[in-house]
């Protein structure tokens, strides 16, 4: 089969590529979490995981060019390497690692730090700034949990969001950030046998929604409050982190 006909498959994976996209166009990889868990309610989710890759990177491409020079580099400089090892741990362990596991430590980890926001109001405190230790470790998590399951938003976001960057910069930086990632990935995966011809062909066919979804995104951002930026990104981090907790526990208790 050259192409997937399934209509239900495409009822599931239009809304999911809009969702990625409007993360790609700037808000951070939030939205983007949403993508394999949508499109693995019609189709497995590895086979969900082959099939979105090349189109995170087309509209990883649109992103760079919107956000072309905007981009906090202190925290690409902290960030990367360390992604890049957490990259390499998850082409490493591919084969003995636990989905479920994972699914359910990344919705944790979200619910804990949208906790730590509300409660202690971190948006009336001062932004933080760089630490290389810290930096380093969220790093490492966002590199592996991308690599295993497109997941790398919240850690990525736990070592930003406390830099209280202004939208765009912030914004630039999560392309920038996952572009590269997203880039790195394709070898291993190519090696893992994520690409066929069904799964590439599908993706091209979801191309034109991948486009409009991620200029959509950037027009937003350019648009939307500071203020209003961070609260959407909040919410949509607990609602997901609520979400991959209760898949996570659901899949460890089956």
């Amino acid at each position: 089969m050259l192409l997937i006909t399934d209509p239900w498959f495409y009822a599931a994976a239009v809304p999911a590529v809009i969702c990625v996209g409007l993360s790609k166009g700037g808000f951070g990889g939030t939205f983007a979490m949403l993508g394999v868990p949508i499109m693995s309610l019609v189709i497995s989710p590895l086979q969900a995981a082959g099939i979105m890759l090349p189109i995170l990177l087309v509209m990883d491409a649109v992103a760079l060019m919107a956000y072309k020079g905007k981009a906090d580099w202190r925290s690409l400089a902290i960030l990367l390497p360390a992604a890049m090892v957490g990259i390499g741990i998850g082409w490493g362990t591919a084969a003995y690692v636990n989905d479920t596991f994972v699914t359910l430590m990344i919705g944790v980890i979200s619910l804990a730090f949208v906790a730590d926001y509300v409660f202690k109001r971190r948006k009336e405190a001062a932004a933080l700034g760089h630490n290389i230790p810290k930096g380093s470790f969220w790093g490492a998590v966002a590199g592996f949990t991308s690599f295993i399951s497109h997941t790398g938003g919240p850690p990525f976001q736990m070592y930003t969001l406390p830099l209280k960057l202004a939208p765009m910069l912030f914004a630039g930086t999560a392309v920038m950030f996952f572009a590269t990632v997203n880039a790195v990935k394709v070898i291993p995966y190519f090696f893992l046998g994520q690409f066929d011809t069904t799964n590439l062909t599908t993706s091209a066919v979801l191309f034109p929604v991948a486009l409009v979804a991620t200029l959509a995104g950037v027009r937003l951002v350019r648009i939307i409050k500071a203020e209003t930026f961070y609260t959407i990104i909040y919410v949509v981090m607990g609602l997901i982190g609520a979400k991959l907790t209760y898949d996570g526990l659901a899949g460890l208790l089956a």
